[in-house]
This record gives structure tokens, sequence and C-alpha cells, in this order.
């Protein structure tokens, strides 16, 4: 599991690596261009039931922590399906519970 820290925080949001090797790239690309989103996700299983919306913004401190040292392998398809849904009017929604993201060729 990988960590999310946002704003001023000291609680990280925990993401599984793959989908938070997916979500860097696509948060990063918004920001870069100066765009602003919002980023929701339901709770955990094993977490109080709900869910959470962050306003992603380029001057708010975001940090991304991997378990890992190596970097995961990224499936453009999935990337593409990340960067469509942020650019929506709903936002960036991720599966927290999602551990093994499937990549396009497995989901098909």
């Amino acid at each position: 599991m990988g960590s999310l820290f946002y704003g001023s925080s000291p609680t990280p949001i925990r993401v599984p690596e793959r989908v938070l090797a997916h979500v860097k790239v696509v948060i990063a690309t918004k920001l870069r261009r100066g765009e602003s989103f919002t980023l929701s996700w339901r709770h955990p299983s094993g977490e109080p039931t709900g869910r959470s919306t962050l306003w992603i913004q380029p001057s708010i401190p975001l940090r991304f922590v991997f378990g890992s040292a190596e970097p995961e392998a990224l499936d453009p398809a999935l990337l593409h399906s990340l960067a469509t849904s942020a650019n929506s009017s709903g936002g960036l929604t991720i599966d927290l519970d999602d551990h093994a993201v499937p990549s396009v060729s497995e989901a098909h």
C-alpha cells in the first residue's frame, strides 16, 4: 500500500500502489496544466462507511509515498480511463479496495 498526503493533514490516504502510481501520473498532468479537479473514493473495507472527496489544486501540498523502490508498470488504457474521469464534471474517482487493478488485457 502506498500513501497520499494532501494539504497539512498528517494522516495519509492509503491507496494500493498500482492505483496510486496511475493516479500520480493523472494528478501530475492536471496540476502541471494548472487544472483543479476533485478526487473521490468510497471508504475502504475496515473503515467507517462513507466516501470522501478532495479538491485538488496546484497550491495545496501533495506527496505520494510508495512502499516499493521499483516503479509500478503503467497501463496506458487505465491512465486514459482515469484521465477521462478526472476531466469529467464528477472528477477522478478511485477504488481503494481494488488491490489488483486488472490491466486492460485481463479485464476483457
